[in-house]
């Protein structure tokens, strides 16, 4: 299984996303077997869209110039990360009731038009369909799905719009209130949620 895994938080030690993203896929991994896991970790600095990538972006593919390729390159690996995945597992606190920053900035880099989704008639349709989605999330103070949680719906919408509808929420929020629990309730979540795939084909891993 291809497992891409986004970090977004600012915290490279104690984060409760990374180590409850950790959790997952050890978890994952013996219930389903050996993982092919590719590690975008955006904290590590993210580009932001500008007028040039904008103007790329808008220009035709044949047409573009080699700048203008230099320019989407960036934007055009984060995708092909996305195409190549069979699921993904994105790391997300909430920063200030929202997404952080650098996690809304990998959401301008691929939701391209022509690769990740296409407008129809009907509307945009998304491309990237037939992908698991593990939205590991923490906050403070924050309930998630709660009236102040502008970062959980925004997620679901941006992954729907690129066609990614399976997504999967875990949700340690509230840890300046519930503490420990919080954590806790997480772990217990996620081991639920990978009991219920199947189990791997042990006779392939015979000694």
């Amino acid at each position: 299984m291809n497992i891409l895994r986004i970090d977004s938080s600012g915290r490279f030690d104690g984060s409760v996303t990374r180590m409850l993203a950790d959790h997952l896929l050890l978890t994952l991994e013996k219930r389903t077997g050996p993982l092919n896991v590719v590690s975008r970790d955006l904290a590590s600095g993210m580009p932001h869209v500008d007028p040039e990538w904008i103007a790329a972006n808008f220009t035709p593919v044949e047409e573009r110039t080699p700048h203008q390729e230099e320019t989407l390159g960036f934007s055009d690996t984060l995708v092909a990360e996305l195409q190549a995945a069979d699921a993904i597992v994105i790391g997300m606190p909430i920063y200030n009731f929202g997404v952080p920053a650098a996690l809304k900035a990998w959401v301008d880099m691929i939701a391209r038009a022509g690769l990740t989704f296409r407008y129809t008639k009907e509307g945009p349709i998304g491309l990237l369909k037939g992908r698991k989605v593990y939205l590991v999330i923490a906050s403070g103070g924050v309930g998630v799905d709660s009236v102040m949680d502008f970062a959980t719906p925004y997620m679901r919408q941006a992954l729907r719009f690129v066609g990614m509808t399976d997504v999967e929420v875990i949700a340690a929020d509230q840890q300046q209130l519930r503490g420990d629990e919080a954590m806790s309730a997480a772990r217990l979540q996620i081991e639920k949620i990978i009991h219920k795939l199947p189990l791997r084909a042990t006779a392939n891993y015979a000694a």
